[in-house]
């Protein structure tokens, strides 16, 4: 996602080399994005719902704290019950930022291949769990890919375009509160063929 376009979420953070390389770590990366989706919870929350200890769970909030991509929220719990909040919205970074930086290069590989990962692991779950699913859902909900041929430029603008569509359907209270409302996932990714490269 480019930084300077419109398109772009309110309050994204464009990662510098230390935050990725922070962040390229299977917990870390999955408390960032619980907090993000799911809000402010505490440490012992985001180790059950991670299936993880509390410790742990501490130890990497407060590294990710120290590179301010999460806070604690001073506005809920108590001096015993702390809860952190994700700073930002979400993250962006372009591939050229770290090419003189191996180590940071590397952790922005991970970043990617964490979140294919991870967008195949929920594909496969609505897959599992679409033969139940109301039929609302099911006849609303879509997994498809599309071949076309066009230059850097072009891509980059299709990618804008896309994401202003995205980012007016976040901004929009409206359609959250509409009945039968729920999250869903929406992935978007768009490169040339290997092939193409050659």
């Amino acid at each position: 996602m480019d930084d300077e376009s419109n398109a772009v979420p309110h309050n994204v953070v464009r990662l510098n080399a230390v935050q990725i390389r922070t962040l390229a770590h299977p917990l870390r990366a999955r408390l960032l994005g619980l907090l993000r989706v799911d809000g402010p919870a505490t440490a012992t929350t985001l180790a059950r719902l991670l299936d993880t200890n509390t410790g742990a769970t501490s130890y990497h909030l407060r590294q990710l704290a120290d590179v301010g991509l999460v806070a604690e929220e001073t506005g809920l719990g108590t001096s015993r019950q702390r809860f952190w909040r994700a700073a930002h919205d979400a993250s962006t970074w372009r591939p050229t930022d770290f090419d003189d930086d191996p180590d940071a290069r590397a952790a922005a590989e991970w970043i990617e291949s964490h979140q294919v990962r991870f967008m195949t692991e929920q594909a496969e779950q609505w897959l599992a769990a679409q033969p139940q699913a109301p039929q609302a859902w099911r006849e609303a909900a879509t997994i498809s890919d599309a071949m076309l041929t066009v230059a850097p430029e072009r891509l980059r603008a299709l990618n804008e375009e896309i994401w202003e569509l995205i980012v007016r359907y976040r901004q929009d209270p409206a359609f959250a509160e509409e009945e039968g409302a729920a999250q869903v996932h929406v992935f978007l990714a768009s490169f040339p063929r290997a092939e193409e490269l050659r």
